[in-house]
């Protein structure tokens, strides 16, 4: 069965250690809660019903003063002074998501003061990455006076002496991992300064433009207290901000916890003209009938993916009108089309993975390199990003992809050691990538990002260097090995867990992210009732039984011949509760992270391969079989007639590829089971006696393609050189030894 790379799976909770604990029965009495909710709640530290009270309440978390940042309240007086003498104010975005909802909040709150902002935000293909000469010198002749940016700019160090020399006011906000210099500019707001005494780091860059917001708003508002200017900003800004700091992946936890809270109640209660125009386009696009509750989940698979798509294959700024829109019609133009980018988006990433993945086959070498870097003329940089990601995920390792694609979108006629290329990188635990990066800066245009997610401009010539500079840092990080992949399941169930009750009660620890994860459970050995591809064969959907109770399961981005399990087998699954919702109708669902053959079966399977190589030895070597064991795998007329006609049967369907546990399951089928031994020597005879023409793949699955030949005359299936081997173990043959 094939699963994620030598993934180690942990359960943190035992299901019995859980209900014979006390603390889980306090807080489950005390606050009406299930013990699974108890148990998850103890989890994130919370060893008493008061602590648990506070946590649902979120009365640990506080919003810091936002004069704490370093620089805030000079960045805060010259905004409000440009402001005051009408100057011409330029807002410098990122073109991810959280660029656009920091571009947008900042546009919004200046507006609402009368001002008449402007907002620039790089196109990927034309401009690149952040700030450059290019793009100050065009805003600088086209009158801007003072620029303020947003989720970048903090690397710019050169750009800012260009922003000086040009007479511009330069504000930055940012929230990247810094440099040892920082830019000159009037202020540079970012809590990772090493000269920065914020109490909370894990802003987004949303999250530093809200501060900003917060501050300007008290300078503006002196008579109020704090609370009441930041209660104001949240109640205009929170659900932007929200939107941007769960799409950064940023720790939803303190701060940001209670920001997103609040921009998800702001959703779900009173969505402005862009949101629900996105949202509703998404769920017309999924043929949902329902709308789901807005959860963290929700923007961060539905919200975040089609803002995403728009500065990847074309231009941010349309997110920005979405969300900048009032008129509902023309919101629900710019969502559809979004959706139609989105859908683009998924089609090149796709078609960049497919390429990835044969590049790794054909070139890498995992022996000697921990960091797999690709590069293509033809790649999209847009999608690069999203596509190093999968890598990552599927391998365990850092993964690099560069794009040498022109900036109009194709591929140079005549490379040249000249190109420059894109990169977008995905690291792992154990490498910080921007440290990486930095070792290897003599290789490199520019770089920037955080510790496991980058972005590189490299010259085509420095390829080799870079790959050789990259691969040697990555050893020394992992001189001791590479870091294991760890699946760790907050608690095991049982099926009767598996309620309606449950996966609601879920809603009340949102929300969710970094931090303060979603639940992911263990249950064990499972009976999988029936497995079917849904969504075009891109999904698998299971119906699960155990004790007596069947359960929905899907598994999203996988097909059932990735995963070779079939009706009648027992599995392990690691998976998040959720409700599902269809015409009215909710019902609980689990959501497969991984699963795998329960223990029982898998040392079952091992042991009919051991058996196999046995009885391989036996037959070179022409030793003699006991005859429990020779009866048990010596193939019989009727075994070889049945796998015969199901195999014609299916070849003359087209069907010519199947793996050794999806054959025993086809044969399970037909009423007729074989062992694994006896099936291993029909194929080896068929194939040898032209029955059927038969090729095997290097895969951990035993895949074998087969074409059936047809036959004129009678086959003699003992004259088989393999069944001839086999008769010569056979005990009778020796007196019956």
């Amino acid at each position: 069965m094939k699963q994620q790379s030598n993934t180690e799976w942990r359960v943190r909770v035992t299901e019995r250690s859980m209900r014979q604990s006390p603390v889980v029965r306090a807080i489950s009495d005390a606050l009406d809660l299930t013990p699974v909710t108890a148990q998850l709640l103890i989890n994130r530290g919370c060893t008493t019903p008061e602590n648990a009270a506070d946590f649902l309440s979120k009365k640990t978390e506080l919003f810091h003063d936002p004069f704490s940042l370093k620089d805030i309240r000079e960045a805060a007086e010259t905004v409000l002074s440009a402001v005051e003498e009408k100057k011409k104010i330029v807002i410098f975005g990122d073109y991810d998501v959280d660029g656009v909802t920091s571009v947008s909040c900042l546009y919004l709150y200046l507006k609402s003061l009368g001002a008449s902002p402007e907002y620039y935000i790089p196109s990927r293909s034309g401009d690149g990455y952040g700030m450059t000469d290019a793009a100050l010198t065009r805003l600088a002749q086209e009158g801007a006076e003072v620029v303020v940016t947003v989720d970048t700019g903090i690397t710019a160090v050169h750009e800012a002496e260009t922003a000086a020399s040009l007479g511009l006011t330069l504000v930055i906000t940012d929230h990247h991992e810094c440099t040892a210099s920082i830019p000159h500019a009037a202020a540079a707001v970012n809590p990772h300064r090493q000269d920065d005494v914020s109490p909370f780091k894990e802003l987004a860059g949303v999250g530093v433009v809200f501060k900003l917001l917060c501050a300007m708003e008290s300078l503006r508002s002196p008579e109020l207290p704090m609370g009441e200017c930041v209660r104001r900003i949240c109640m205009e800004y929170a659900d932007l901000i929200a939107i941007g700091t769960i799409a950064d992946v940023m720790p939803i936890v303190g701060e940001n916890r209670l920001i997103v809270a609040f921009g998800l109640h702001l959703i779900e209660t009173s969505p402005r003209e862009g949101v629900r125009a996105l949202l509703d386009a998404a769920t017309s696009e999924s043929k949902t009938p329902a709308r789901r509750r807005i959860t963290s989940s929700l923007v961060g698979f539905t919200i975040a993916p089609r803002i995403n798509a728009a500065g990847r294959l074309q231009d941010a700024s349309l997110a920005v009108e979405l969300f900048l829109s009032q008129d509902a019609e023309k919101a629900r133009e710019v969502a559809h089309r979004l959706c139609d980018i989105n859908r683009e988006r998924q089609n090149e990433e796709n078609a960049i993975l497919s390429e990835a993945y044969a590049q790794i086959d054909a070139r890498h070498d995992f022996t000697k390199d921990p960091v797999i870097i690709l590069d293509s003329d033809r790649w999209h940089h847009g999608v690069i990003g999203i596509v190093a990601s999968r890598i990552t995920e599927r391998y365990g390792l850092p993964c690099i992809l560069i794009s040498f694609e022109n900036q109009n979108g194709t591929a140079a006629p005549e490379p040249s050691p000249e190109d420059l290329g894109r990169g977008s990188g995905r690291s792992v635990k154990g490498m910080n990538l921007v440290d990486a990066l930095s070792a290897s800066a003599s290789c490199l245009v520019k770089f920037g990002g955080h510790e496991l997610a980058a972005g590189l401009t490299v010259q085509r010539s420095k390829l080799p260097e870079l790959r050789k500079s990259i691969n040697d840092y990555a050893r020394a990080c992992f001189a001791s090995g590479l870091p294991t992949p760890v699946l760790e399941a907050e608690c095991e169930l049982n099926a009767a867990d598996m309620t309606i009750l449950q996966a609601e009660e879920l809603y009340r620890l949102e929300p969710f992210g970094t931090g303060n994860p979603t639940p992911l459970f263990y249950t064990a050995s499972m009976t999988v009732a029936d497995v079917s591809a849904v969504g075009g064969g891109k999904h698998i959907r299971f119906y699960l039984t155990r004790d007596g109770i069947t359960v929905t399961a899907m598994f999203f981005r996988r097909s059932p011949e990735d995963i070779d399990v079939y009706p009648g087998d027992r599995i392990d699954i690691m998976y998040q509760l959720d409700v599902n919702e269809f015409q009215g109708n909710r019902t609980v669902q689990c959501i497969l992270r991984e699963i795998r053959l329960s223990e029982d079966i898998s040392a079952e399977e091992e042991a009919e391969h051991l058996q196999y190589r046995n009885v391989c030895e036996a037959m070179e070597n022409g030793s003699v079989l006991s005859v429990e064991t020779f009866d048990a795998v010596c193939p019989r007329r009727e075994d070889f007639a049945a796998v015969y006609t199901a195999l014609k049967h299916e070849t003359s369907l087209g069907h010519t590829v199947y793996s050794i546990r999806a054959l025993r399951h086809l044969l399970r089928s037909g009423s007729t089971a074989l062992s694994y031994v006896r099936l291993k020597l029909i194929l080896s005879a068929m194939s040898e006696l032209r029955l059927f023409a038969v090729e095997t793949a290097e895969d951990p699955r035993e895949i074998y393609r087969f074409r059936y030949i047809p036959q004129t005359t009678k086959i003699d299936l003992q004259s088989a050189s393999v069944m001839q081997r086999i008769r010569r173990c056979d005990p009778a043959e020796h007196g019956g030894e």
